[in-house]
């Protein structure tokens, strides 16, 4: 059992990327049991403690490629911060806002990061294949967080089937997020206002331009590597 353990230590150590997959798809599942708690629950706090781990992660992956570490820290450290700050004050609005905006900026800065990462050479690591995946995850943590700032900023930029004229919770934007990004139109939660229309819409074409690229750039590399071999 110790040996497994080892093993699979020294695996998702070797691969940042995996980690980061496993920690955000670990992280939708923990946001269930808690995404009807008051905002000052201890419930809400272990969520926002995972959410810095994830956002530590997200550093550690990002440090391994040409963008600057100190940019990093520069966004990390206080997107930290303003979590701890954002729980104990009940999710202030003003602070919920302020809290997002920097998430946003640093999903963005990880997500180039990411991207330099799995272009910056012609052969595929397995970490730059688990790095495909975690990119998209951390694509739909970047919208997610940029829905709940227009959310603060316009109210009632979003509603739904429950309850639509209520503010929409943080796992019910991440749920938006990630079907506008997979395309695949399941969502219950309807952008209403133009802002948050617009943003949806820049999202939708940000998804599939990503996908696209993605499977160029593995189909290409097959080629390449035939070509090679050959």
């Amino acid at each position: 059992m110790q040996d497994w353990v080892r093993r699979a230590i020294k695996v998702l150590v070797k691969n940042p990327s995996a980690t980061l997959l496993i920690a955000q798809v670990a992280g939708i599942l923990l946001y269930a049991f808690v995404d009807d708690a008051p905002g000052d629950s201890i419930g809400q706090l272990v969520v926002n403690l995972f959410g810095m781990l994830v956002v530590v992660l997200a550093l550690g992956v990002v440090r391994a490629t040409p963008a600057y570490t100190w940019l990093g820290v520069t966004i990390g450290v206080p997107a930290v911060i303003l979590t701890i700050v954002d729980w104990a004050t009940g999710n202030d609005p003003t602070w919920q806002l302020a809290s997002a905006v920097v998430h946003v900026a640093f999903y963005a800065y990880t997500l180039v990061g990411l991207l330099r990462y799995m272009f910056a050479d012609d052969v595929v690591t397995t970490d730059e294949i688990w790095a495909v995946g975690a990119t998209f995850t951390v694509a739909v943590w970047l919208w997610a967080y940029a829905y709940v700032s227009v959310q603060l900023v316009v109210p009632g930029s979003f509603i739904a089937a429950i309850d639509p004229a209520e503010q929409r919770t943080w796992l019910e934007l991440l749920f938006l997020s990630t079907t506008t990004m997979t395309s695949t139109g399941l969502s219950d939660i309807v952008p209403v206002k133009p802002l948050a229309r617009s943003v949806v819409m820049i999202q939708q074409i940000a998804g599939m331009l990503y996908l696209a690229v993605a499977v160029s750039r593995i189909v290409g590399l097959t080629l390449n590597r035939g070509r090679r071999q050959s």
